[in-house]
């Protein structure tokens, strides 16, 4: 098993800003403000979190045990 990857660029979806965050490993991020734009990003349909939406790595729950496993964000 690979190691759990903590950092992620979020690029907002609206004006095309990316910045490299730290996810927390404690719980999910349902919202995110862009700082070039200020549009509260939200996680898309289907997604736990706004750095499996919008981020270049998905969340650590996500790494660790899968997308379909229920167990991101007390899923």
């Amino acid at each position: 098993m690979s190691a759990v990857i903590l950092e992620s660029m979020l690029t907002c979806p609206v004006c095309g800003h990316a910045k490299t965050e730290i996810m927390p490993t404690d719980a999910c991020q349902w919202f995110y403000e862009c700082e070039q734009c200020h549009t509260v990003l939200k996680p898309k349909p289907c997604d736990c979190c706004v750095y499996c939406s919008y981020g270049t790595v998905p969340c650590p729950p996500i790494q660790e045990h899968g997308e379909n496993s229920g167990d991101c964000c007390g899923g």
